[in-house]
């Protein structure tokens, strides 16, 4: 009976063995990922310069609350061992300073050495950042990260569909997608795209996709004229997805570029990725040819007009809000964010220099110095300050701005401190820190109600989703700024010649699928 009973129990105990050994197991062959990256847009035709406060960078386990598909008890989450390192976010401005991008990379480099080593690496930047006396930031940046994790290890990058892909980055990504919409609610959803095809790659011991189709297309468009939303680029996004469908191809895209840097890689482009070498040579060469046979059929997602025009309009319609959008000092695009030009026409007019002309609101302009001065009197009090114009003063100076205070807030995390000081009918937001004004509680927080409001003024190109919701008018103003929508202005000396539409009656360009090495081969 007891050898029975030490027969039983030591089969038990194998079986607890086994278990235990098949769920360290099961935990081991996770795969290890990284997580790492640095976005923003640059214009190199603002004199403006980011620096390492403009980036927004969260750090390891804080990196997980930016992506929703990485919460703890999320399936993808529970995928792979994740390993956040740096991921940088700055809002669009100008060139990063050298300085900022040694430290910010030096960082994510060091983080990145701590938990080697991976087998694969979700690198999540936008594509068109420019930095002081560096060529193709972005390909310093993924060679750079390449060096630490290896050639082994699969680099799936992010992008936004405004970025830029120099053969340098498209060489090092192994796995590599964009945005299919502009405006990009799409954004959260690619991003986990760019992960899952990492993993099931991992998971399913295929790795590094064979091939890889890059095509230059000499293309170079502002995103006021490719949205989404509207014709040619609707249709011509449409046929990105069904592409991803054919076997032999892992994921397909279209990058329009960014219009605002004066360097060589800023042109469209499109990639297709995959196994199957004539299936992604043809859907490469297919998406390419597409959007050259529409290039001529851009056109802004809006009315557009100069300013004058604009504000005529604006007045004389009955719909409120009737929106204008400030495009050329756009800080959503790249613009320095403290142009005074267009405030300075509104407050000219006669229309708006007595308390019952038509209601306007401004988002918004930079004045630290008005600010400081504005929390010192106090609202209800009377202001008589200049703002605006210390970094981007080409088109007018610091405007003088007299008038009464009706707000003060602060603790805006972006903003900081904002004051509205109403002018005559126009309510000017004034803040300590640049800020884009794209949601209605933007305005509702400061007391202002922007539905009930004639006018609406906002330095914006392409109005987000909650703007454009609520939009009963929209114009857009054709203003100077480092983000001018009329690219004939721009002293360009650097892009690749010929270029649509700056020389239109460029050749035909050669649209054949150039096929990029893996990234452990030249």
């Amino acid at each position: 009976m007891k050898i029975k009973q030490i027969l039983v129990a030591s089969v038990i105990l194998l079986g607890l063995f086994g278990c235990q050994q098949h769920k360290e197991k099961s935990e081991t062959v996770k795969p290890r990922i990284a997580i790492a990256g640095l976005a923003i847009e640059c214009s190199t035709f603002s004199p403006a310069k980011t620096g390492v406060e403009g980036f927004r960078a969260r750090r390891g386990e804080e990196i997980f609350s930016y992506y929703p598909f990485l919460h703890e008890d999320s399936a993808t989450r529970q995928r792979a061992q994740y390993f956040p390192a740096l991921r940088g976010h700055a809002i669009p401005g100008g060139i990063v300073t050298r300085e900022a991008y040694d430290t910010l990379m030096a960082e994510m480099l060091n983080r990145l050495k701590e938990n080697l080593p991976y087998d694969g690496v979700f690198f999540d930047i936008h594509g068109a950042m420019s930095v002081v006396g560096l060529e193709d930031p972005e390909g310093d940046m993924i060679k750079r990260v390449r060096e630490v994790v290896g050639k082994d290890a699969l680099i799936s990058t992010s992008m936004d569909l405004h970025g830029n892909v120099s053969w340098r980055l498209a060489h090092q990504s192994d796995l590599i997608t964009c945005y299919r919409l502009a405006p990009h609610e799409d954004a959260i959803e690619s991003k986990k795209r760019t992960l899952v095809n990492l993993l099931d790659r991992l998971e399913s011991g295929k790795g590094k996709p064979a091939y890889k189709a890059w095509i230059p297309i000499p293309i170079l468009l502002p995103g006021e004229k490719t949205s989404t939303r509207i014709e040619p680029a609707k249709s011509l996004y449409a046929q990105v997805e069904p592409i991803t469908k054919h076997d032999g191809i892992l994921d397909a895209a279209i990058w329009v570029g960014y219009a605002w840097a004066d360097e060589p890689r800023n042109k469209a482009v499109v990639m297709v990725t995959g196994d199957d070498k004539n299936q992604v040579k043809h859907s490469a060469e297919t998406l390419a040819q597409s959007f050259w046979d529409v290039r001529e059929e851009f056109e802004f997602v809006a009315p557009v007009a100069p300013l004058a025009e604009c504000l005529k309009m604006a007045i004389e319609s009955d719909k409120q809000p009737f929106i204008i959008s400030d495009m050329g000092d756009n800080p959503t695009a790249g613009g320095a964010g403290d142009v005074t030009w267009t405030l300075k026409q509104i407050l000219k007019d006669d229309a708006f220099k007595n308390q019952d002309g038509p209601s306007l609101i401004y988002a918004s302009i930079p004045g630290p110095d008005f600010v400081k001065e504005a929390t010192k009197i106090g609202v209800g009090g009377k202001i008589d300050a200049f703002a605006g114009a210390k970094i981007d003063s080409r088109y007018e100076g610091p405007i003088r701005l007299k008038g009464t205070i009706e707000t003060i807030s602060h603790g805006d995390k972006t903003a900081k401190t904002e004051v509205v000081v109403r002018v005559g009918s126009v309510r000017v937001i004034v803040t300590k820190k640049r800020k884009p004004y794209h949601y209605e509680s933007d305005f509702t927080n400061l007391g202002l109600n922007p539905r009930k409001t004639d006018i609406l003024v906002v330095k914006i190109g392409y109005l987000v989703p909650e703007l454009y919701n609520m939009r009963a008018g929209w114009i857009m103003a054709l203003t100077p700024g480092g983000v001018d929508q009329d690219l004939h202005r721009l002293p360009y000396k650097r892009i690749d010649r010929p270029m649509y539409p700056l020389d239109k009656d460029m050749p035909k360009p050669d649209l054949t699928a150039r096929f990029v090495p893996l990234s452990h081969k030249q």
